[in-house]
């Protein structure tokens, strides 16, 4: 019987291997140099007289995607915008983690409740996170990677905050439904969008208008980003100290509830500030965790880190 126990836990884990080694390579193509394009649409309103917010709008730019943490089951991937060569910006955060039994769900007015997944929910999943350019708590999804149409997709729904591109132009809605589809192809990838703008109140959701989202990433020679990496280079230490403040606050709660402005600043204004003076020595390597964490408080509300209850 002891035999039979270990042989069937050496399948498992040979099975598990199998899986991981079969769709890392699938998120490995999600980091490198890109040139990338942001459409958004707004599509439908069951409401006739409303009136669509920039119905059509486009962006785009080039953007360095690259890992900072590895690890068997887990991927840390930062973003940076490549404005010019002598202006790089800290963008957006995302991890993938395979059957991670750990979600923060998004229950609206910028606050996160942690929810533990049966192993059931995430055998065979991966869980992409999103993280704001504070790296502060966005959305998380879980889904598997499947073959469609002869590519390599992920494919999940779930609430979000407003993005970035509105939530400081319009506050008609409070819940963005994010259906979101990650196709690899040969160029890069794609990364589609079916929102719903949702307004929740008194626990009802009220559909105020649907729209479509392509992001397109089509990848570049690495030189086109070099400036990015020498960026990161020189502030990779700070970030590194700000996602493990985050990741410590994380850890020791069960519920995230963030300010959206303190002294009329979001938090990245802080961090960007606080940044440069590090860069700049202004504030010593005993003196920057701290001065983090303190940021980090006058979000959360708190002065110092709570342990979660059981």
């Amino acid at each position: 019987m002891r035999y039979t126990a270990l042989a069937l836990a050496l399948l498992s884990a040979f099975s598990l291997n199998a899986q991981v080694s079969k769709d890392k390579p699938k998120v490995e193509k999600l980091c490198g140099c890109f040139e990338v394009e942001f459409k958004y649409a707004e599509t439908f309103s069951p409401d006739k007289n409303y009136k669509y917010h920039d119905r059509e709008e486009i962006s785009g730019g080039t953007e360095l995607t690259f890992p900072v943490e590895v690890s068997d089951k887990r991927m840390v991937m930062q973003h940076l915008l490549v404005i010019t060569d002598s202006m790089i910006v800290k963008h957006w955060r995302e991890e993938w983690t395979y059957e991670n039994p750990v979600i923060w769900k998004y229950n609206g007015d910028k606050v996160w409740v942690k929810e533990q997944l049966k192993p059931e929910q995430v055998k065979g999943k991966w869980t992409q996170s999103v993280w704001e350019v504070s790296d502060e708590p966005r959305y998380q999804g879980v889904s598997d990677w499947v073959m469609l149409d002869g590519k390599a997709t992920w494919k999940n729904t779930t609430d979000a905050p407003l993005p970035r591109r509105e939530y400081s132009t319009r506050s008609d809605y409070n819940i963005l439904k994010r259906t979101n589809s990650i196709s690899i192809n040969d160029s890069g990838y794609i990364h589609e969008q079916d929102n719903q703008k949702i307004v929740r109140a008194n626990g009802t959701d009220k559909l105020l208008v649907e729209e479509k989202g392509i992001n397109s990433y089509k990848r570049l020679p690495d030189e086109e980003c070099a400036a990015a990496k020498y960026y990161w280079d020189n502030n990779k230490i700070y970030w590194g100290k700000v996602r493990k403040a985050w990741e410590n606050y994380i850890n020791t709660h069960n519920t995230v509830a963030l300010k959206t402005k303190v002294d009329g600043k979001v938090l990245h204004d802080y961090l960007f500030a606080l940044e440069k003076d590090y860069r700049l020595k202004k504030v010593s390597d005993t003196e920057i965790d701290g001065r983090i964490q303190a940021e980090i408080d006058r979000f959360t509300g708190s002065d110092k880190p709570a342990v979660a209850s059981k």
